[in-house]
């Protein structure tokens, strides 16, 4: 995969990809990115990437030429067709399986907008897709276009040192995940669930399976919502409605 990421601020991204799993991904050629500075394609004799929107208003709106030209050029220089993302408020909420769709890419370009917004025109005759990473507003779109690539390159073949890590992550089996523990057994007198000492790997997966169901109905019930439960998981969750009653 290769990430291009069209911003006015290219110094925000070096902490998060010099570090930790990104950074060890690109040492082993996982993926590449390149940080696209959209002001060095202005066409404005002082580089101006913004103007006053049509009809008045407050703030300052993106220009649609920066743009258009910065995207032409990252396109030409790949062979596959990119996913063009507009990192907007106003976009598609971001979830694990919009991660794991463009996971499936080759090519990303990711544009992080700024000031009062985008000329429509970009929205409508350049970008793909439009992902907001929440329902608040940014200064920019750095912070989410890092948050997209995070949650991303770490789906790649080989990014994580476990395989079965990623699958089993919250939200990607459509529950919260499971609680878990690690050495001492006994710890100020909290002692670890005896099913997790026992050895017994279908009592293990059973608990777990429970604890993520419990877990998400808890917690986030909207989810389950959203999830055609196995008879099995079903089954549980009526347990855990009668219970709670």
């Amino acid at each position: 995969m290769h990430i291009d990421v069209l911003t006015l601020f290219p110094e925000m991204f070096s902490g998060v990809m010099g570090s930790s799993i990104l950074k060890k991904a690109q040492d082993r050629n996982k993926f590449t990115y390149d940080l696209v500075n959209f002001r060095d394609y202005s066409q404005h004799k002082h580089q101006k990437v913004d103007d006053y929107p049509y009809g008045g208003g407050a703030g300052m709106v993106l220009a649609p030429q920066p743009i258009f030209d910065a995207v032409e050029a990252v396109k030409s220089k790949r062979p596959t067709q990119p996913r063009i993302i507009l990192m907007c408020p106003q976009g598609e909420t971001y979830t694990q399986k919009k991660a794991e769709e463009l996971a499936e890419e080759d090519h990303l370009i990711l544009i992080c907008g700024h000031y009062e917004g985008f000329d429509e025109r970009i929205r409508s005759h350049v970008a793909s897709d439009e992902i907001s990473i929440g329902d608040y507003v940014l200064t920019g779109g750095e912070l989410g276009a890092m948050v997209v690539m995070d949650s991303v390159i770490r789906l790649l073949p080989d990014v994580l040192g476990n395989e079965e890590s990623a699958p089993q992550d919250s939200f990607s089996t459509g529950l919260l995940e499971h609680p878990h523990y690690t050495r001492p057994a006994n710890f100020r007198g909290m002692e670890v669930p005896e099913v997790l000492l026992s050895g017994d790997h279908a009592k293990i997966e059973a608990w777990r399976k429970r604890q993520a169901l419990e877990r998400t109905y808890e917690r986030r019930k909207d989810l389950l919502l959203k999830k055609n439960l196995s008879a099995d998981l079903q089954c549980l969750l009526n347990e855990l409605q009668n219970e709670k009653k």
